[in-house]
């Protein structure tokens, strides 16, 4: 399989069956900017679960992933593949070796739920990371595992 590019929002998946939209969080329980903002205009518990698993710290860190269920067939993905949420003297934020770890971890998950993945170009926006770097990486773990993946774009 290989990812299918289309131009749409994320927030709504297209196709049948079980859909997960993924995207990357930061390790410092920020949420407030980029992608999160429009997940939070739809669905206010993927922002509550995440704020509350940074809070609690239980499993919370770079390469772990967190799924909440927004509807019955839709699932929000928070992966952890950011440190801090600024470029500074080790770069931008992004951690690609985080990053796979979390997209393997969704594969697992992913793959009895028999759903497909959803995503806007993680890991490259506020994260500062390169969609070179971050569309193999996706290939090579969520394609590879058989899973469906779609990325989108917003028109505009």
């Amino acid at each position: 399989m290989t990812i299918q590019y289309v131009r749409g929002d994320a927030t709504n998946p297209l196709g049948p069956g079980n859909k997960i939209i993924a995207h990357c969080c930061n390790d410092q329980g920020k949420w407030g900017k980029g992608f999160v903002l429009a997940l939070s205009r739809k669905w206010p518990g993927p922002e509550e679960a995440y704020c509350r698993w940074y809070r609690e710290k239980e499993g919370f860190g770079l390469g772990e992933v967190q799924l909440v269920q927004v509807e019955p067939v839709i699932w929000v993905a928070n992966l952890i593949g950011q440190h801090g949420t600024k470029s500074g003297s080790h770069g931008p934020p992004i951690r690609y070796p985080a990053l796979r770890e979390a997209l393997g971890k969704l594969a697992a998950e992913a793959l009895p739920l028999k759903a497909s993945v959803h995503l806007p170009r993680i890991g490259c926006g506020l994260a500062g990371g390169k969609w070179e770097v971050v569309a193999p990486m996706i290939e090579e773990v969520l394609c590879a595992a058989g899973l469906a993946v779609t990325v989108y774009d917003l028109e505009g």
